[in-house]
């Protein structure tokens, strides 16, 4: 088991041999922590474990094989003795229709985004409560809460993990583990290029789904977001007392979570007196 400073926190980060993983991992070990860099391929973490093997911990884990999630947390545990942060990043991006999605796509993209989350979170918890402290960071995405046309799949995973991660948030609260929800914009990550899965196309949806292909195609490589920023905004305000629940990332994050907050409130508002209205004569 490997020792470490006083103060230093350990991070086990999925999804970390690229984008937001990555570069948390780069962030935690740029702050003296230790990180366990879980992720399907590992060839592309051997530079970092290289650099810094005291520190650096590299797992092969599919969020979606169970042996694997267990398999990882026990070789956390028994090369660090804890976990104090963990970091539920793996994931990619579906575009298609709803109904060009298969039921074994809008499976494969709930169990990769939401049920391999779960496990993972379920299996470190024990740990956390009996320490009473520990960080879940749940990486989801401003499609947590907003929705466009084609991401009905994508939107589906990110809003499942949200709803479940408030409540989980509200359980944890007397054993001192807490949760951080972080819901990106559009940065300059591998979502839009080879980790983006297309659906066969219907040409009826051309209209409504066809503008959100071209938009995805033409942006990759051009987003606005810099992982690295995004990245060090995580580690901070996963470290800060009183942190959020929820911490959007990006300016497009924050302007579409105000609008359907607005969305959603004007609706309640609209339809208020007919909310009242169904409850039983007195």
């Amino acid at each position: 088991m490997s020792t470490h400073e006083s103060g230093s926190k350990v991070w086990f980060v999925t999804g970390a041999s690229s984008g937001f993983g990555r570069e948390i991992v780069e962030e935690a070990l740029r702050r003296g922590d230790s990180v366990v860099a879980a992720a399907r391929s590992v060839d592309a973490l051997a530079d970092v474990a290289a650099r810094d093997p005291a520190r650096v911990h590299v797992v092969k884990l599919d969020v979606t094989r169970p042996e694997d999630v267990r398999t990882g947390v026990a070789s956390a545990l028994a090369r660090f003795g804890r976990v104090d942060v963990l970091v539920n990043n793996a994931g990619y991006s579906v575009v298609g229709a709803v109904e060009e999605t298969s039921d074994a796509e809008l499976r494969a993209a709930m169990e990769v985004m939401f049920f391999g989350a779960v496990a993972l979170t379920r299996e470190l918890l024990p740990h956390m409560r009996e320490r009473r402290t520990g960080t879940i960071v749940q990486v989801t995405s401003m499609g947590g809460l907003t929705t466009a046309p084609g991401f009905g799949a994508y939107c589906a995973a990110k809003h499942a993990l949200e709803g479940l991660s408030e409540c989980m948030a509200a359980e944890l609260s007397p054993f001192g583990v807490r949760v951080l929800i972080v819901e990106p914009g559009a940065f300059r990550t591998r979502l839009f290029g080879g980790a983006f899965r297309r659906m066969p196309e219907i040409d009826a949806y051309a209209s409504t789904v066809g503008p959100i292909r071209a938009y995805a195609a033409q942006n990759d490589g051009s987003q606005p977001g810099d992982p690295a920023k995004a990245a060090r905004a995580i580690v901070d305000v996963a470290a800060r007392a009183g942190a959020p629940l929820r911490l959007p990332l990006g300016a497009d994050a924050v302007a579409g979570i105000r609008a359907k907050i607005a969305s959603v409130t004007a609706d309640v508002e609209a339809t208020e007196a007919i909310a009242a209205a169904t409850a039983f004569d007195a």
